[in-house]
Parts: C-alpha cells; sequence; structure tokens
C-alpha cells in the first residue's frame, strides 16, 4: 500500500494537536477524528459543545463512504407551559443576526452517542485514550484566540445569559468584562465530564446521572426534553447522496439534512455557468457564481416547502427535479478533516448552534439552541414535528477522481450556517475550475447571497481591480466586508498530499510525510 502520511486541518491549533497526537501513536483518522472532537468541545466551546450534534464523512479504504448522523432530535412532545424560548442578537460589526435562545430552544444532544458509536465501530484504541488530550486541555487551560474571543463578543448575550454560563467562558461573573486573547481558560467540570464518559460510554448521558441533571435542567428551566427524549437517541450511519463534477466524483450530507443538497445544486449550478475562459474574479466568474447563489436559494426555498420538510423521500424528489440538467433555474460551527497514513479519510462538522444559554450543572458544557435555529425551522418555531432527526445545513464533502479510488481524493467542510454552502461550492470551484492548490482555494476571498443581498469579501489585493466596476453594475444590494471574516465560514480540507485550514477562523493543519 502507498502511505503517504497524514494530514489534519480543523478550526483550532489545539484540535489539530491532539488529532496528531493519536496519529503519530499510529491511531487511525477515526481514533484522531474522536480525540479532534473532543478536544474542539473544549477549544472552541462557542462553537461545539457535547450538548449538540454533527454529521461525519468516513471513508475507509476499500470501502463505500459513509455518513454518521449524530445531530440533534426534536423532543417526544412539546411543552405547553413555562416554555423559556427568547431572541437575541449577534453582533458581527457589519451585519447582524437574530438568534433564539433559552431552554425551551434544546433539541435532543447527539454528539456523545456519535462517538460512543464511532469508536466502536471503527477506531483501535480505547476511549480512554482518546480522551486524554480534551482532558488535559480542559484541566490546564486552553489560551484564547482571536476567533474564540471574536466570537464571544458576537455572542455576549449568550455569554452573559447566567453566572454558570458566563463563568464556563471565562468570566469571573456574568457583568465582568469579556476575556481577550491571551487569557487561560480552564474549565475543570467538563474535563471531569469527559473523562467520565470515556471510562463510563454514553449510558451516564444518556440514561443515567448525567441524563438526570439535563431532565431536571430542562423541567425547571422551561424546555423541552425529557429523560425518554435521552433515553431513545440513536445515531445512524447513512449512505451519502453523491453527484459527478467534470472528472471528480462527490459524496455529501444526505437528508434529512439539507447541506449535500444545497452544495450539489450550486456546485453544479457553477460548471453549468461557468466558461472555460474564465479566470478568477473575473467578470464571466463572478456573473456564474452570483446567478448559481440566486438559482441555489431559490432551490432552497423550493425544498423548505412544508411537505418536503416533513419527508426525506420528497426531499430527494424535489431535488431531483431542481438538478434536472433542462431546468435553469450563520451559527457556531466548527469541521474537522483528516486523512490517515493507511489511507482512510474522516470529517466531521460539529455544531451547537449558538447555545441555548443553559449550561449542564456540574459538567461545564451548554446545551445547544438548535429549536431556535430559524435556518432548521422553516416550518416556524414552535412548529417542528416531535420525535424526529432535525435538518442541517452541515455538508462534510469527499471529491474523488474515481468512484473506487482513494489517491488525489479531497475531504472538506464548513462551519457557517447557510454560508456552508457558498463556502464549499467556492473553494470546489477554485480547485477544479481554477487550478488552485488547498490553501490558495480556501484563502480565496468569497462572497455570499441571501435574500437578494449580496455579502463579498473585499480584499483589494485578492480581487482584479475590475471587480469595483462589477459591483457598481450590479444591482443587488451589497454589504461590502473589508477583509476575511467568520461570517463567511471556516473551510478545513486535507488531500492525499495537504492539508489546509481557514484563516477566518484561525484554523490550524498539520501534515507528516511518509519516512
Amino acid at each position: 500500500m502507498n502511505h503517504s502520511g497524514w494530514q489534519v486541518a480543523s478550526g483550532h491549533d489545539q484540535t489539530t494537536k491532539a488529532a496528531a497526537e493519536i496519529l503519530n501513536e499510529g491511531g487511525n483518522a477515526f481514533d484522531a477524528l474522536i480525540a479532534a472532537a473532543w478536544t474542539a468541545c473544549v477549544a472552541e466551546p462557542i462553537f461545539c459543545s457535547p450538548g449538540g450534534g454533527g454529521h461525519a464523512l468516513l471513508r475507509r479504504v476499500g470501502y463505500a463512504p459513509q455518513v454518521l448522523d449524530c445531530f440533534t432530535q426534536t423532543p417526544l412532545q412539546k411543552r405547553r407551559d413555562r416554555v423559556d424560548f427568547y431572541p437575541i442578537y449577534g453582533n458581527f460589526g457589519t451585519d447582524h443576526q437574530e438568534f433564539h435562545i433559552g431552554m425551551g430552544a434544546a433539541a435532543i444532544p447527539g454528539m456523545v452517542a456519535g462517538m460512543q458509536a464511532l469508536q466502536q465501530r471503527y477506531a483501535t484504541m480505547p476511549m480512554t485514550r482518546l480522551a486524554e488530550p480534551a482532558v488535559r486541555l480542559a484541566r490546564e487551560g486552553v489560551v484564547l484566540n482571536r476567533t474564540q474571543a471574536g466570537a464571544l463578543a458576537i455572542l455576549e448575550p449568550i455569554v452573559r445569559a447566567n453566572s454558570a454560563s458566563a463563568q464556563m467562558f471565562g468570566l469571573e461573573q456574568a457583568d465582568s468584562a469579556l476575556p481577550q486573547p491571551g487569557r487561560l481558560v480552564q474549565n475543570r467540570d467538563l474535563a471531569d465530564f469527559i473523562e467520565r464518559i470515556a471510562v463510563k460510554g454514553d449510558e451516564p448521558f444518556y440514561r443515567g446521572e448525567i441524563a438526570a441533571l439535563i431532565s431536571a435542567l430542562s423541567f425547571e428551566q422551561g424546555g423541552h426534553i425529557q429523560p425518554s427524549d435521552l433515553a431513545r437517541y440513536r445515531v445512524h450511519f447513512r449512505r451519502p447522496m453523491q453527484w459527478k463534477l467534470d472528472h471528480w466524483r462527490v459524496w455529501s450530507n444526505p437528508p434529512p439534512a439539507f447541506g449535500g443538497l444545497m452544495v450539489a445544486l450550486m456546485t453544479r449550478s457553477l460548471e453549468r455557468r461557468l466558461p472555460d475562459t474564465a479566470f478568477f474574479g473575473s467578470d464571466a466568474h463572478l456573473q456564474a457564481l452570483l446567478d448559481a447563489m440566486r438559482e441555489s436559494e431559490a432551490d432552497r426555498k423550493q425544498l423548505e416547502q412544508p411537505e418536503c420538510l416533513r419527508s426525506d423521500r420528497l426531499l430527494m424528489q424535489t431535488y431531483h427535479k431542481l438538478n434536472d440538467p433542462t431546468v435553469i433555474a450563520r451559527k457556531g460551527t466548527t469541521h474537522i478533516s483528516i486523512r490517515d497514513d493507511y489511507g482512510n479519510l474522516a470529517g466531521i462538522t460539529l455544531s451547537n448552534g449558538e447555545g441555548c444559554g443553559q449550561v449542564v450543572p456540574g459538567c461545564g458544557f451548554m446545551l445547544n439552541n438548535m429549536l431556535g435555529e430559524q435556518d432548521l425551522n422553516r416550518l416556524g418555531f414552535h412548529h417542528w414535528p416531535e420525535n424526529r432527526r432535525m435538518a442541517s445545513m452541515m455538508a462534510p464533502t469527499l471529491l474523488s477522481p474515481s468512484a473506487h479510488s482513494l489517491e488525489q481524493s479531497i475531504l472538506l467542510g464548513s462551519g457557517g450556517a447557510n454560508r456552508i454552502r457558498t463556502a464549499i461550492a467556492q473553494v470546489i470551484c477554485n480547485i477544479q475550475h481554477f487550478g488552485m492548490s488547498l490553501e490558495q482555494a480556501i484563502d480565496a476571498p468569497r462572497m455570499h447571497l441571501e435574500d437578494d443581498r449580496l455579502a463579498i469579501e473585499l480584499d483589494p489585493d485578492a480581487w482584479p481591480p475590475s471587480i469595483a466596476d462589477w459591483l457598481n453594475r450590479e444591482p443587488t444590494e451589497c454589504v461590502r466586508w473589508p477583509d476575511r471574516s467568520l461570517y463567511f465560514g471556516g473551510v478545513n480540507a486535507v488531500s492525499t498530499t495537504q492539508a489546509a485550514a481557514d484563516p477566518r477562523r484561525d484554523g490550524a493543519s498539520l501534515s507528516k510525510a511518509r519516512h
């Protein structure tokens, strides 16, 4: 077998180091993914948490790709009285976004069950070893970086929701000043929690003492989660959806998630619209990109019709109609991509939404606010169907030049809520059409269209001068961001020989060549 070393890319240097530690000991990509996911909960608590969920794309050498769905589930029944649910506003500086938090916004977490299932099925190391980097980091403390400090400022109302929340994020009290980059933040409660799960498995979380803490918190604070909800939670291993782009075959997240569908629609649209003569930033490129975003935005609205949202089969049927070649038509998230020395590939996108503001007592983590995410609740808040896996914009994605070969494969994913589809599609386009390296493709400035309002990273050194004329001619309302921003996602990717992480979120990558 042609071993070429390993590659890791993630949203934080400590997350990447945790994966590298396991790979250097001979662990496989799935061992490393588990270690990195636990560590991300310590190093990136504003983006992911044991109280949230995720989607992983897994490909073992010699086997077809799989998706591990450990995303959040809606409760068995809605609470009718004293539901704690209220809006807050995230301040991105150039833009604002409304979020809804409170215990009534929390859905059933799946991340803990997902790590347990992945370890039991594909890992070679015990969970106690895989949890060590996260436990050590939580006890010793993690140095707050620019992205995490900035995210705390954006979501300040959640950080200050109560004293437990404030202390978890490094404030002494709810009214203390926000911690700045360079501050050491410890979370001994989270260290003890991860260590307990590593030893006992997910039983305490879904049926034991931690389940009792979560359901009691929910009852007291106006949430929907009951003990039976936690006891019934199950992960799912799914067959990914797949499509072709030129000579590439692509796999991504299937329904009930939206992410893979949206990436498929946008990449296919871009491929159809982009002329061979176009170069990055040319009028032809910009117009094809804008038209593809308009088309995918219209497609998303059709896919979000109530009848489609209630049926995975109808969702796929609608996608196939939209994908007919004759038809011309934001939240806290982090992604980890890993390739091991054996050629296995593993990537996971994790999210806690923004967090609901409620910390599980003595456990050091916040529960999610997925029932308060507008993108995930297109039927309207409080109208979610009971006992159903929630939709998601997550889209861990694998590209390979052959359906049967892992050589030259690229695994990537992104955070960024509904910006995920445009971030991933633009990176793929930069690689496929413009021949960029992974690092160049990820660093290149991005655009995003939302309700006919264009947002663009307007770094004058990265675009050709002609972009100013194009923007002046384009009638679409435009928000011009002066530089790269975490608003536009955080794409982290690995290939056979490269690893690249998104500087928008202080991502970190490491590679080790085979000796």
